[in-house]
């Protein structure tokens, strides 16, 4: 099974730009620490931007998406050999691996990426994954890297994902603004979080905060990976985190966790359209697990093609989102029709709009 772990802006960097030598040499020979014992582990890691604004000398974070592009394609490099010659200090070798959120989002990528990911567990290297920002959009970006860890350890069904981070764990309240605000050990259900000032920011590099990371935490495990947010900072927290620890903020996993392949229709491929349905096509879906008819479909907003992710909507609330079979004027055309009409009007086609198999609840 695999660990994935990952240092956020915040570990990496202090807040004037420079690199948190320390930190990083800690967590790096924590990471050796437990690849020398058999763990196949991979480091996510924020940073690349932060690194670059501070070799090129940048007073502040640039907010233009050209100039955050050229700051990562300057940091990349430099922060990867940081981790590299640590971790070949401590007898593992380390491979770069960039990934953008589209890259995800198309399954061929996402499957590609996953056997190359495996690949080099297999061969005793530890991969260090960062977001490919030079390349990626301001549309679709990871979140400082909380959702691509999550997006990681779903790919490799891990064992544990740690959420690096410079405090102790989720608070009950903002703990820089709140003196009251105790440490939260133990989530069991994530509505217990529901109305808490639990912080935006952990750095001023950063483009996440603790909110970020505490969705990562239900997407992993909503997945069935346990999940643990506690603060890189102090010495052992890894290798203590990876033995199971009482350290930082746990995660309850949920019994029951969905397919691979839901998991990634619900995490990593976005919506491109949606399809509007009555309250009975509503009730099959959700009680019954049944596929999207056209009988039930009551509008169609696009534009999106035949294999395009979809979100299914019932008077304003959406039931959940699913692989549709037709475009979206193929979609307009067949909406409220029986199965049979459908089929005579487009003998080749699919019965269902949706199948039930490509589908997951909201």
């Amino acid at each position: 099974m695999t660990l994935v772990v990952k240092l956020g802006s915040s570990i990496v960097a202090a807040d004037d730009g420079s690199l948190r030598t320390g930190v990083l040499d800690s967590v790096c020979d924590q990471a050796a620490e437990l690849r020398r014992g058999g763990e196949a582990l991979i480091m996510v890691t924020s940073g690349s931007i932060a690194r670059g604004i501070r070799m090129l000398g940048l007073e502040a974070r640039p907010r233009s998406i050209d100039e955050l592009q050229a700051a990562s394609a300057v940091g990349q490099g430099s922060l990867f050999s940081e981790y590299e010659s640590r971790l070949e200090a401590g007898g593992a070798a380390a491979a770069q691996v960039l990934l953008t959120a589209s890259d995800v989002a198309n399954r061929t990528s996402y499957l590609n990426a996953r056997q190359t990911l495996r690949r080099l567990l297999g061969w005793g290297v530890v991969p260090v994954v960062n977001e490919n920002d030079t390349t990626a959009t301001d549309e679709i970006t990871f979140g400082d890297n909380d959702f691509l860890a999550a997006q990681v350890a779903i790919m490799l069904e891990a064992r544990l994902l740690v959420l690096l981070t410079n405090t102790d764990g989720v608070y009950t309240a903002d703990p820089a603004s709140d003196p009251d605000a105790r440490l939260i050990e133990r989530v069991e259900d994530f509505s217990e979080l529901s109305g808490k000032d639990i912080g935006d920011r952990t750095s001023v590099f950063g483009s996440g905060g603790m909110r970020s990371k505490v969705a990562a935490a239900e997407m992993a495990t909503d997945s069935g990976i346990e999940t643990r947010i506690c603060n890189g900072t102090l010495e052992g927290t890894l290798v203590g985190a990876a033995s199971g620890g009482a350290t930082g903020t746990s995660f309850a996993v949920r019994k029951k966790p969905s397919s691979g392949f839901k998991q990634w229709l619900r995490y990593a491929k976005p919506a491109t359209g949606r399809i509007l349905v009555d309250q009975g096509a509503a009730r099959v879906l959700s009680q019954k697990g049944s596929s999207l008819l056209p009988v039930g479909v009551t509008g169609v907003e696009g534009p999106f093609d035949a294999g395009d992710a979809v979100e299914v909507l019932a008077e304003g609330r959406v039931v959940g989102k699913g692989i549709s079979n037709y475009s979206a004027e193929e979609a307009e055309r067949i909406k409220g029709m029986k199965s049979s009409e459908v089929l005579e009007l487009m003998p080749h086609a699919s019965e269902e709009i949706v199948h039930r198999d490509y589908f997951v609840l909201a």
